[in-house]
């Protein structure tokens, strides 16, 4: 339900991003009739039975896959390791450049495939390990075989871990206080407007996400208190170059829905706090 109401809380598209996904959805024959341009962000949630040539796109006649029919939007994986592992894997470089190659005997096509991936997973087969008031039926074993289903690498390069209780019955109908999608979406099109003032120059970059090495060195700098936070967090949690980059990036977008022009330490904390999957003790 979360993921579904994501596309509802983005930016509009650029004219560039809608032309670029209209593009791959004419070509796919997906492009609803009557719809000349493609104008909300696209949601695509593949069922965990796809194979990989599903997933990035192939074919005697290379079309589209469904990381490329999800250019600037969603793509979310529901129960991530049930997923096959070489599947999985296979996300690593799309996630990495944001394009894909689809390489046959008369041509070669590339595709591109910028976009969200999210995706959901229980903390175990039974999905009750750690529920405080249903007991976990799983051994030792299980739990670590269902967890290594996803590996390092591929967590590596997903920015953000959260770990999410369960909602007890008496919640369901507590809507007091709950912030409307209008208001976050008016939050996150600030920060984007100011992300856009920052990317203005480069043709390619429409956001945080899309910094390479030499932006995040210009864009991510950071003061005494924040750097000697994160050294520490490096240390203590023993994350990656990869990791590293990805809390620098997350924190730069949460200084810009604080409006600040400087990161924060307390920028730097709330990204790290982020960091489930690497803090996380497994059985």
């Amino acid at each position: 339900m979360l993921a579904k109401r994501i596309p509802s809380i983005l930016a509009e598209m650029q004219i560039e991003e809608a032309l670029e996904t209209t593009k791959i959805h004419s070509i796919s024959g997906i492009l609803k009739p009557h719809h000349a341009l493609v104008t909300r962000r696209p949601f695509r949630s593949p069922h965990h039975t796809i194979s990989d040539a599903g997933l990035l796109g192939g074919g005697s006649h290379p079309m589209p896959g469904e990381v490329s029919l999800a250019h600037r939007g969603v793509l979310f994986l529901d129960e991530l390791p049930e997923f096959h592992r070489n599947v999985l894997e296979v996300l690593r470089q799309p996630l990495e450049e944001g394009a894909v190659t689809i390489s046959r005997a008369a041509a070669s096509v590339t595709f591109p495939c910028q976009f969200m991936l999210v995706s959901a997973m229980n903390p175990c087969p039974c999905g009750y390990f750690g529920d405080p008031k249903r007991e976990c039926r799983c051994t030792s074993n299980q739990v670590q075989n269902y967890r290594n289903k996803i590996s390092g690498p591929l967590l590596d390069r997903i920015d953000i871990h959260i770990e999410v209780p369960s909602i007890r019955h008496h919640e369901f109908s507590v809507a007091d206080g709950a912030e409307s999608s209008a208001a976050i979406r008016a939050r996150i099109i600030k920060g984007r407007k100011i992300q856009q003032e920052r990317f203005k120059e480069q043709k390619k970059i429409h956001c945080n996400a899309g910094m390479g090495p030499k932006q995040i060195q210009k864009y991510c700098r950071l003061g005494t208190a924040a750097h000697d936070y994160l050294k520490m967090a490096i240390m203590e949690l023993n994350l990656s170059a990869r990791a590293y980059d990805r809390i620098l990036k997350v924190s730069r977008t949460i200084a810009d829905l604080d409006c600040s022009e400087n990161i924060q330490p307390q920028h730097v904390s709330e990204a790290i706090q982020y960091r489930t999957m690497d803090r996380q003790v497994w059985v």
